[in-house]
């Protein structure tokens, strides 16, 4: 998987642009506690800076760091991964991840039920035959919709990595990375992942759902990394893309997208203190999710928490979701926003959601307004200041409601971040973060 390159507008100068990437360099490292002027660095045993967003607030985020020398695991096999998480239980461990690791190198055919047809499927499910008005959660096990669950069944089994607490995960070098993972940060504490590229994971058997819409849709299951009911997790100098598999190459059936993506980085189920700093988002379209129900089931457990800060990360050729935000306090800053064709939008406001934005900068093609950056989902006051727009500072709120009164959004956030480390003018983010971000900028 190819990383994350300068912007075009950035290359101009070379010599400019390796001093911006050496200086957002020395600017992560300093954050971790480390001399940025020591070689070889051992990325395993960086910490996250004090003060260096939600992930710092408390006991702090160490990851693996503590690991003792019988805990570090250098892995260039999906089973060996999946060993190394498991072995010494919740002790420190580093793992360090040496080039690309597939965990679907076999294909979907191989998690496929016997008798699984997905051209049986079709012909079964097709709206003409069996209508748009009753789900498929009664077929039974034999239909091709039960061959169908058995299917994703192990297909969830194999894709699937659950990290245990006080973990590092690193990857060496420039060229280290996941495909076809569903990373799985579940109710645990304290972890690390850097400097790796992830390419999503497709989801071989998507269900169709005939009463989804008036048309009926596709779902699909897996999201790239998740972060689920877990506190003190930094996510740092990664790579999140659809890579070889986009929505763009998907074909339709009944008149719908074959969707096989789900999200790039969900955050959900009442987890807290989260830093997501230096990655590339690209290339995706519900990318990230931060609360992923207004029900009350759920809403109990997440009020107080969802506390997530985003900085110096490039979100690029999205649709939309960076992010979209229901209870959490989130804190967004020095961000660069690159829209593409099939915009929609950046922030998503949801519900009781306290959104700070400020210092970002937003790259959009010609005849996409201002106004598209942010989405009301429910009425929730967020704070907007000092984000620039193709270079001109931009009034986010104001812009919204002028274009889009029917939805108007209410400023204030009502809180003041305090967790942030440095912070660059905004006019400079696109330079400094498009040459800095993603994954192989660590060494």
């Amino acid at each position: 998987m190819p990383t994350q390159s300068c912007h075009a507008r950035a290359i101009a100068a070379l010599v400019g642009c390796t001093a911006l990437v050496l200086s957002a360099t020395a600017t992560a490292t300093a954050s971790a506690h480390t001399d940025a002027r020591s070689t070889p660095r051992d990325l395993g045993r960086q910490v996250l800076g004090a003060n260096d967003g939600w992930a710092a607030s408390g006991t702090g985020t160490t990851g693996g760091s503590a690991a003792d020398a019988a805990h570090v695991y250098t892995v260039t096999t999906w089973a060996g991964f999946k060993a190394a998480l498991d072995a010494g239980g919740s002790a420190p461990k580093i793992i360090k991840v040496k080039g690309v690791i597939d965990a679907v190198a076999e294909g979907c055919d191989a998690f496929a039920a016997p008798g699984y047809d997905f051209d049986a499927y079709l012909a079964k499910y097709a709206p003409a035959t069996w209508g748009l008005d009753t789900d498929l959660s009664a077929e039974p096990d034999d239909s091709p919709e039960g061959l169908r669950r058995a299917s994703a069944a192990a297909q969830d089994q194999a894709i699937k990595a659950n990290v245990p607490a006080n973990t590092t995960i690193v990857g060496i070098g420039a060229n280290a990375g996941f495909k076809g993972v569903s990373l799985q940060i579940k109710a645990v504490d304290n972890v690390i992942v850097r400097n790796l590229a992830f390419e999503s994971p497709i989801d071989c058997f998507p269900q169709w759902d005939p009463t989804d819409g008036d048309k009926g849709n596709w779902n699909s299951e897996y999201d790239t990394a998740v972060v689920y009911g877990s506190t003190h997790v930094w996510l740092d100098h990664n790579t999140f893309t659809d890579g070889s598999h986009p929505d763009s190459a998907a074909p339709t059936y009944f008149g719908m997208l074959y969707q096989q993506h789900d999200g790039e980085l969900d955050i959900v189920r009442g987890a807290d203190l989260v830093t997501a700093s230096w990655n590339v988002f690209t290339e995706h379209d519900k990318t990230i999710l931060i609360g992923n129900s207004d029900g009350e089931s759920t809403a109990a457990g997440d009020r107080g928490h969802l506390k997530v800060t985003f900085h110096h990360n490039l979100f690029s050729g999205l649709v939309e979701r960076a992010p979209r935000v229901r209870f959490g306090q989130v804190d967004s800053y020095n961000n660069h926003f690159v829209a593409a064709g099939d915009y929609s939008y950046s922030f998503g406001i949801g519900k009781e959601s306290a959104l700070v934005a400020e210092h970002n900068a937003f790259t959009l093609p010609q005849g996409v307004s201002a106004a598209k950056v942010l989405k009301r989902w429910n009425v929730s006051p967020l704070t907007a200041a000092d984000n620039y727009v193709n270079g001109v500072r931009t009034d986010l709120i104001a812009v919204h409601n002028a274009e889009i009164p029917a939805e108007t959004l209410q400023s204030g956030a009502g809180w003041t971040p305090t967790l942030r480390t440095r912070v660059d003018p905004a006019k400079a983010v696109p330079r400094i973060v498009d040459c800095g971000a993603g994954a192989g900028r660590l060494g």
